[in-house]
């Protein structure tokens, strides 16, 4: 079995950009868990399949094989092993993905691959559920958490970049409903798994969040 970072924690906790540095640092996978539901949403949308044909979903998504691998430092999302990097960013893909990640197949054969995946290979995986769900054996686990009130300020500041104009108090408001709404979902909810690592990485550099995480495997 390869080594396994599993990262867990609410929106806005900074996972995914912590998640990749750690993988840039140790030289392991990064899983883009985002990315598979989004191969596999291009396949079901190939398939001529709607979001509401829940049978034809269960069936489709059988025959999907998606994989994450690098070539020349980029990494690179197989379905069927197609190269789809180039096809699973548009809106149509996103909106398929949105509409069948709730599927519980879906999310069965999923899950099924994202463990076939660390199976062979060192990974790093973050999401909602990984180490209670996914990779319930992972060698280190981390729930990366933040005050809601620092996630809104990074996540304003991330818009207001960009040029979008919001409204600090509103992003707050969204963070903690949506908290609420992953902490209380009927399928694996949000929650810290019980040998977990609290990291709260309110005060935190992303770079001191990755040295955190890094000195555990020590």
């Amino acid at each position: 079995m390869g080594m396994n970072i599993a990262i867990d924690g609410p929106a806005g906790a900074g996972k995914s950009t912590i998640a990749k540095q750690i993988a840039k640092k140790l030289g392991y996978i990064y899983v883009d868990t985002g990315a598979m539901y989004r191969a596999m949403a291009l396949h079901l949308l190939r398939g001529k399949i709607l979001p509401s044909e829940t049978d034809k979903i269960d069936e489709k998504c059988r025959e999907a094989d998606i994989s994450i691998g690098y070539e020349n430092g980029e990494q690179i999302v197989y379905l069927n092993g197609e190269n789809v990097n180039s096809l699973i960013r548009t809106e149509e893909v996103g909106n398929m993905a949105s509409a069948s990640s709730p599927n519980p197949n879906v999310r069965r054969k999923l899950v099924e691959l994202q463990q076939k995946l660390a199976a062979d290979k060192d990974v790093v995986m973050d999401g909602r559920d990984i180490g209670t769900c996914v990779l319930p054996n992972a060698k280190i686990k981390v729930y990366l958490t933040a005050d809601s009130r620092v996630r809104a300020e990074r996540r304003y500041k991330e818009l207001t970049e960009k040029g979008v104009s919001c409204d600090l108090d509103e992003i707050e408001k969204d963070i903690i409903n949506r908290d609420h709404q992953d902490m209380t979902r009927e399928i694996s909810p949000l929650k810290q798994a019980e040998d977990a690592v609290l990291i709260d990485s309110s005060h935190m550099t992303v770079e001191e969040a990755v040295d955190a995480v890094v000195a555990l495997l020590h």
